[in-house]
């Protein structure tokens, strides 16, 4: 008796749809894995991970003490490019109306603004004396006529201050003159400046660049 031995292989060759579907499967894994490093935070074993990635870059202190309510604050508000917003929240209530207890937000030129005039001093790491920080309207409006007993024009303080605004610090540096104080922030350039020597402080803002002195007393 003869025995016919199939000629077939034992493993049948794949279908071709199937191969080109696994082609075209890996074609598209590939294509989305290439996507994905282009993406920031793509890939990352915990989600949270890119939030908590430290900015870097040069540092921005500030060492402020508040004449009225008497605190402190030593805070890097600004790391490169990056505002820290723990810092700003710290910064903005720092700065609040220290007669409500109402704090705004800040805009964050003025800091910048600040941490440039200490450096332009030569003072860089030094405290600054914050005589005033945000107003409300209605605290701003008390002191433009200490509480009805005075005219606007005897008290220095405009009607649509940039303290109302959360722009303006009214400040002293020990160990600078005023009008040295006055000097350097009117060289910045960088918005408001007002000189007020009997109180013996400078006004700064982040507004339109402008300049006034009030020989007056001005009750901030």
């Amino acid at each position: 008796m003869t025995l016919f031995r199939s000629s077939l292989p034992t493993t049948a060759p794949r279908a071709p749809h199937l191969l080109r579907s696994k082609i075209t499967t890996g074609l598209a894994l590939l294509a989305l894995s290439t996507a994905c490093l282009l993406l920031p935070g793509c890939g990352m074993k915990d989600p949270a991970e890119a939030a908590t990635i430290a900015p870097t870059g040069q540092k921005y202190e500030l060492k402020l003490h508040h004449l009225h309510t008497g605190e402190s604050l030593d805070v890097v508000y600004r790391v490169g490019d990056t505002y820290i917003p723990e810092a700003m929240n710290q910064l903005n209530h720092f700065l609040r109306d220290h007669r409500t207890e109402d704090q705004s937000h800040y805009d964050p030129k003025e800091f910048d603004l600040l941490h440039s005039l200490m450096a332009k001093l030569g003072k860089t790491g030094n405290e600054i004396d914050v005589v005033c920080g945000y107003r409300t309207p209605w605290s701003n409006e008390f002191l433009r006529t200490r509480g009805g007993t005075a005219s606007p024009a005897a008290t220095g303080v405009a009607k649509n201050s940039q303290h109302t605004q959360a722009k303006a610090i009214d400040i002293r540096v020990p160990g600078v003159t005023t009008a040295r104080l006055r000097d350097a922030a009117l060289s910045l350039a960088a918005g408001g400046v007002g000189y007020y020597p009997i109180s013996q402080f400078v006004h700064v803002d982040v507004g339109p660049v402008r300049h006034w002195t009030f020989a007056g007393r001005s009750d901030d």
